[in-house]
């Protein structure tokens, strides 16, 4: 009987080493951003934005995990989808909405991103507002519940106040209770009036009050893309500025 439970106990404490070994085994999630990063599926262009958009560190502190289902919200030409889509597949989902088909469907079927889907958006809801560039966005729902975490980079100045607003509110209906939100955007200065040097730009001050409105709350910000030599005075597109704009970077939590 006592070499049985010996037997027992070995054979316990062994499946606990090969269960720790294997545990050990596994990439942290460090180590997955980085193996992504210097994929080839990417190209060299892509690649020399990385000193400037610290893909890894934004990553790390908007809390991304293999397991995930992520929304990411007008992707553009797939920088950060390039990067979002593998380290989700297989394990997670990655969602791709709102301006999103040509990136869809340029990824589509490619290695590392089985798990990414599109959730069509119709383009007849941006209804660009007079005399400015920026869209208004009526009430509307993703139609997707229970999201981990949902990623914006640099597209709220896109919007009205009151297409934030829906945007935001549309955004808290699809992310499951303790859910995240992660914007990172060009900065304004505070209580700054429109102008055509700074529509691209936001006050983070306004996006923190927008957004708590919408009923989630602040859970931390980064200074990961502070630029001190950016005077905030000039359009983001300027010569003299591109690259180098101050980015203010926040993360919300739904209650």
């Amino acid at each position: 009987m006592k070499r049985y439970i010996s037997l027992l106990i070995l054979s316990f404490a062994m499946l606990q080493a090969m269960a720790a070994e294997n545990l050990d085994s596994q990439p942290s999630m460090a180590e997955s951003i980085q193996a992504t990063l210097e994929h080839e599926r990417r190209t060299d262009s892509e690649k020399d934005r990385d000193k400037n958009r610290k893909p890894r560190e934004t990553l790390e502190f908007l809390g991304i995990k293999a397991d995930m289902s992520v929304l990411e919200l007008m992707p553009g030409g797939g920088w950060y989808t390039k990067i979002l889509g593998p380290i989700l597949d297989p394990k997670g989902k990655l969602y791709l909405s709102i301006g999103a088909e040509r990136t869809a469907e340029k990824l589509a079927d490619q290695p590392g991103f089985s798990s990414t889907k599109l959730i069509p958006f119709d383009r007849t809801n941006f209804v660009r507002k007079s005399g400015s560039r920026q869209y208004d966005l009526p009430e509307f729902s993703f139609g997707i519940k229970k999201l981990d975490l949902v990623l914006t980079f640099r597209n709220q100045h896109n919007f009205t106040e009151t297409g934030r607003r829906n945007l935001n509110q549309a955004i808290f209906e699809a992310l499951k209770k303790g859910g995240r939100y992660g914007i990172i955007d060009h900065t304004r200065r505070h209580m700054q009036d429109d102008s055509a040097e700074n529509w691209r730009r936001l006050d983070p001050v306004l996006v923190i009050k927008e957004v708590q409105e919408a009923g989630f709350e602040l859970v931390d910000y980064s200074t990961l893309h502070y630029r001190l030599d950016d005077e905030l005075r000039y359009e983001v597109g300027r010569k003299t500025v591109t690259g180098n704009t101050d980015r203010f970077t926040l993360l919300f939590r739904k209650p």
